[in-house]
């Protein structure tokens, strides 16, 4: 299960009415950085259902291809503003580390 709070949730909604399109966002990762893996987070227009699984949270439709799935179990998505600085923030509890600039992560 993957959840969102209700401040992604709203940035997230407000960022697709002023896209003016999309069903939802697609949280994955990719191979980078000095860790492993990082987050993606990007709109979704469409989704293969036999191919992506689907997840509501805070009315918001989170699509997961199932190779990610296996590293965001659990994860929480949060939207934080700290001092000039704004953004979502993953709270993974299968994350093991982090690299010290904050790009990727091991689990």
């Amino acid at each position: 299960m993957i959840t969102l709070t209700d401040q992604a949730a709203q940035k997230i909604k407000k960022a697709l009415i002023k896209r003016g399109k999309g069903i939802g966002v697609r949280l994955g990762v990719r191979t980078t950085g000095c860790s492993g893996l990082a987050y993606v987070l990007e709109y979704v227009d469409h989704y293969n259902p036999l191919d992506d699984v689907t997840f509501e949270s805070n009315d918001v439709t989170l699509v997961i291809d199932p190779k990610s799935q296996v590293y965001l179990s659990g994860l929480e998505v949060d939207y934080v503003r700290n001092g000039l600085n704004e953004g979502f923030e993953f709270n993974n509890p299968n994350e093991r580390d982090r690299c010290g600039c904050g790009e990727s992560f091991r689990v």
